[in-house]
């Protein structure tokens, strides 16, 4: 097995220099909500999968083809920004997913 190469966290990591399980792309506004929040600023809505279930907003409901293509202009201009994370960050993010994931599962099992 080879031997992991141990980082300078004293300096900011390229995401390059990062193991294959730390080289993923961390997505920080890619979502529903941050499309949503672009599209219909201030709208009250709830989503069921790809339908919307409330609507309390005078604007039209979005479709769901405009949320898609929203998501992934955002998730373009994210792709486009070279970000470097230092380890630490990156633990505490992955962290903080597996908090949540955690959360969920655990909620699943009591239902």
């Amino acid at each position: 097995m080879a031997k992991k190469k141990k980082l300078d966290t004293s300096q900011p990591v390229d995401e390059n220099e990062l193991s294959i399980e730390s080289q993923e792309k961390i997505y920080r506004l890619y979502g529903v909500n941050t499309a949503m929040h672009m599209l219909r600023p201030g709208a009250k809505w709830e989503i069921s999968n790809t339908s919307f279930t409330r609507w309390d907003d005078d604007r039209p409901c979005p479709t769901w083809k405009e949320v898609e293509d929203t998501m992934n202009k955002i998730k373009a201009f994210e792709d486009s920004i070279p970000t470097i994370w230092t380890e630490k960050q990156i633990q505490e993010m992955t962290g903080q997913f597996k908090q949540i994931e955690t959360a969920m599962d655990n909620k699943k099992i009591k239902e």
